[in-house]
């Protein structure tokens, strides 16, 4: 059995018109001898009837603060109506379907609602009812504890439910289908010759999309990652081959070229950076790691760290930072802040050992006149911290200098 697993996001979902065309892209994989198992997320964006900030909005409009064990359970039920309709559309063309929700698919999750993280997945009805060749509709971004309780897979999770189903099932791919025709170079909105990769890795799609590219959650990738499933990032409403997400030399012998150094520029905004002296009294190695317990305890995320023996910088989200500097200032730290800072991420898979990547950026960013405040490295990522108020300008400078269009 050829098994395939198609995601359809909401913004594919959010008219009849564009339900018309996910359900047939489903119908041509059939047609090609698949069998087919449809994640979908629930219809539309937000102020769209169902869609999961609207329900989230309906309570919030009655007392700000939620139980997660409630929100989960009114948050899996826009996934469950996106799946009955889509159902309802292909009964509708003649073709028999069934919805699984999580627990009946066998999604089976700890009990961190709201975030939860997949543990197991049992497909055994799913393949029975694939084997009696239905197609299978599963509502994305929800399953089951094993006491029971409904859960919910976070920010991405219904791509999280498709790369999970698809290891389980040992697709043959996992499809993602979005508004937009693949992985681009960079962000479109910024740079207009931005280009469509056909291929990348795994690794660099984890980087562009921890990096800011918004088409995939990263975690979906490292679940795919796991049994080398193929993924493809297409669009529902083009007739493109869009961005296959493999390993070198898998999937058909798909090789990317080794002379592609550079694969996509992406950018990170509204960060601050934090600078904090450090009391020479104490010892820095104890300080440094009170500092940094501290802020995970408050569930403060730091990135961009940097520790020398008078000073530690790193930088934290825009929306944290008063918070974050409450927090250094009871401990008698001096804190000096500079808001309104981006990261911009160089990826690629082939930069672990090329000599003077890091000077064409250097040499690049400098010649626009943009202030590089900080720097670190990966083998396959480089990040530059710059000025918010230069972001675009360094994304579009880079792109050009690695001749990404």
């Amino acid at each position: 059995m050829r098994i395939i697993v198609q995601k359809f996001g909401g913004s594919s979902l959010s008219s009849p018109e564009k339900r018309l065309q996910a359900v047939n892209k489903v119908i041509a994989a059939k047609k090609e001898g698949y069998s087919c198992v449809v994640v979908v997320s629930a219809m539309g964006r937000k102020g769209d009837p169902y869609a999961t900030d609207t329900l989230i909005d309906l309570l919030k409009e009655i007392h700000p603060e939620i139980k997660v064990r409630e929100l989960d359970m009114l948050l899996n039920c826009g996934e469950i109506i996106s799946a009955v309709v889509i159902s309802q559309l292909f009964n509708k063309l003649g073709h028999e379907t069934i919805v699984l929700n999580g627990a009946q698919a066998g999604i089976i999750t700890d009990n961190v609602f709201t975030e939860a993280r997949i543990l197991q997945v049992k497909p055994e009805r799913i393949i029975k009812s694939l084997e009696e060749n239905k197609i299978v509709i599963v509502p994305g971004f929800q399953g089951i504890t094993e006491t029971g309780e409904l859960t919910t897979l976070g920010r991405g999770g219904s791509d999280t439910t498709a790369a999970a189903l698809g290891v389980a099932l040992e697709a043959e791919y996992i499809d993602i289908f979005t508004d937009v025709d693949g992985i681009k170079t960079a962000d479109p909105r910024i740079v207009e010759e931005a280009k469509t990769l056909d291929v990348v890795t795994y690794t660099e799609i984890c980087n562009l999309a921890h990096q800011g590219a918004k088409v995939i959650h990263p975690r979906a990738v490292e679940i795919a990652m796991q049994k080398n499933i193929p993924l493809r990032i297409r669009s529902t409403f083009e007739e493109t081959p869009g961005t296959l997400v493999t390993n070198l030399g898998h999937a058909n012998k798909v090789e990317i070229p080794n002379d592609r150094i550079i694969t996509g520029i992406t950018q990170v905004p509204n960060i601050t950076q934090l600078k904090i002296n450090l009391n020479a009294k104490e010892n820095g190695k104890k300080l440094n790691l009170k500092i940094f317990r501290a802020l995970a305890l408050a569930n403060i995320s730091v990135d961009f760290i940097n520790i020398y023996p008078e000073e530690a910088i790193f930088t934290v989200k825009d929306e944290d930072t008063e918070k974050a500097v409450k927090i250094l200032q009871n401990m008698g730290l001096e804190v000096f802040t500079t808001p309104d800072c981006a990261k911009i991420s160089v990826v690629g898979a082939n930069m672990a050992g090329v000599p003077g990547v890091m000077a064409t950026i250097v040499e690049a960013l400098t010649e626009e006149n943009i202030e590089i405040m900080q720097t670190a490295d990966s083998h396959t990522t480089i990040w530059c911290l710059v000025r918010k108020n230069d972001m675009e300008k360094a994304v579009k400078v880079l792109h050009k200098r690695f001749k990404l269009g």
